[in-house]
């Protein structure tokens, strides 16, 4: 806008209250409040929006018109991944989060809120149980910001300041994690050897500086790390804390983190009875064994087991609770923040539906369904495995063109997976993706090569 508006009911947009406000901070500009955003991100012109609209249903089938441009994983064959994750969701767990009582509680209080409390409670027992784990926190809002505090956690706990990621980072995540601790930690990424950790360079890179070491199982390109036993006595032995940054869904399979020497496991639980959603609904977990030492630097909010007024009488609220920044305030270790409660819900539904027996067989599927894609793709000519390493649910491949083959599957109905850059392609299969989709993709990957190849 090239003119002042001063709107009526928004006090900051009138001219004098604008510059009393800009003389009270000290800043010259408002512009002075955004010089830590990157000018690449700045977009220096104005909105493309509509002009205004003169009643309610003009601006609601403006929004419609907006979203149906989007396409959902059910309207095409989808193999996509990379953070969010096409699962199977079992009827009742959405049945159940979209009672009133838990779909509309926020934060509440433990006399006012049984059920949102105990639900929670037994989110997080269920969750300690598969991680192998003591200590499981309320969700935070997602998995980038658990491992995030999981690593600001080993800070405070070793005061010093390096991180060692010794991983496949997905790229969002490590965007997101390095944003959340720039001002205290220096993350320092070694290369991976076929796609896992690279010990030798890890033990040349570990110093009595080093906070944590960060481990990405299964990483970017879904490789499972088979060395994290070793990871750890390295770690352990320069004074160093175990982040692991994890995905819940294989551990009614695979060895938990916290059995192999890890200190602090964290993740997102969106794969555990949470829908994709247009981006997903995500959540973070933090896991630690049962040592004051770990449990008083957790800054989220955690629910256990509380005596009441009356002797012998027990409910749900909060433990530990001067841990938090909700009693400190500006005092506190670390932001709380809004928890992701809701989808906590929903995991610990999730969770208890499957039982032992059930997430044995999830996991199982997961490895044999990502072993199958693997073979049935890589027998395509002119497609190759990108490592050798055992893989759960997601995988790359490399092909003479991963742009051109994404776009000859996608006017085909399929989405092939995420280009990770010109010749290499993430390629995601879940329980929600049987072996005939599977065969569909093979077989339209090598009807593209083919062409492509003819073409030249």
């Amino acid at each position: 806008m090239t003119t002042a508006y001063v709107h009526p009911y928004i006090p900051n947009t009138a001219p004098e209250t604008r510059a009393a406000m800009l003389a009270a901070t000290g800043a010259e500009s408002i512009e002075d409040f955004y010089a830590d955003v990157p000018e690449s991100l700045r977009l220096r012109r104005p909105l493309d929006i509509p002009k205004a609209l003169p009643a309610e249903q003009d601006l609601a089938r403006h929004v419609r018109g907006i979203l149906s441009q989007n396409r959902t994983t059910e309207e095409r064959l989808s193999f996509l991944g990379a953070g969010t994750y096409n699962h199977y969701v079992p009827a009742v767990v959405d049945e159940v989060i979209r009672r009133s009582e838990f779909l509309t509680a926020y934060a509440g209080e433990p006399y006012e809120d049984h059920g949102r409390f105990q639900a929670l409670f037994e989110y997080q027992s269920l969750m300690a149980e598969l991680l192998a784990m003591d200590v499981v926190n309320v969700p935070t809002y997602d998995g980038y910001q658990a491992t995030a505090t999981g690593l600001a956690m080993a800070a405070r706990l070793t005061g010093r300041r390096r991180v060692l990621a010794v991983s496949d980072v997905l790229p969002e995540k490590a965007s997101k994690v390095h944003d959340y601790t720039r001002s205290y930690l220096e993350i320092e990424l070694i290369g991976t050897s076929g796609a896992i950790a690279d010990i030798d360079t890890l033990q040349a890179r570990l110093g009595e500086d080093v906070a944590a070491v960060w481990v990405e199982t299964p990483s970017f390109t879904g490789a499972v790390e088979t060395q994290l036993q070793q990871i750890a006595d390295a770690a352990h032995a320069a004074g160093a804390v175990l982040v692991v940054g994890t995905d819940p869904i294989g551990y009614g399979v695979l060895t938990p983190p916290a059995l192999q020497g890890a200190d602090i496991v964290t993740g997102d639980i969106q794969s555990l009875g949470l829908h994709q959603w247009l981006g997903g609904a995500h959540a973070g977990f933090i896991a630690v064994h049962d040592d004051p030492k770990f449990v008083m630097e957790m800054p989220s909010r955690l629910f256990g087991l509380e005596s009441t007024d009356v002797p012998g009488e027990y409910g749900f609220g909060d433990v530990a609770y001067d841990r938090t920044s909700f009693a400190h305030r500006e005092e506190g270790k670390e932001w709380v923040g809004t928890a992701a409660a809701l989808w906590g819900i929903a995991a610990g539904v999730h969770l208890a539906l499957m039982g032992p027996a059930g997430m044995a067989e999830l996991g199982e599927l997961l490895l044999a369904r990502t072993r199958y894609a693997q073979q049935k793709l890589a027998a395509v000519p002119g497609v190759r495995l990108g490592d050798d390493a055992l893989h759960l649910r997601e995988f790359t491949i490399t092909v003479p063109s991963a742009p051109a083959l994404v776009e000859a599957l996608r006017a085909d109905g399929i989405e092939p997976g995420v280009v990770v850059d010109d010749r290499t392609l993430l390629v995601c299969v879940t329980d929600a993706t049987p072996a005939s989709d599977i065969d569909r993709l093979a077989a339209a990957v090598a009807a593209a090569i083919e062409t492509e190849e003819q073409a030249k």
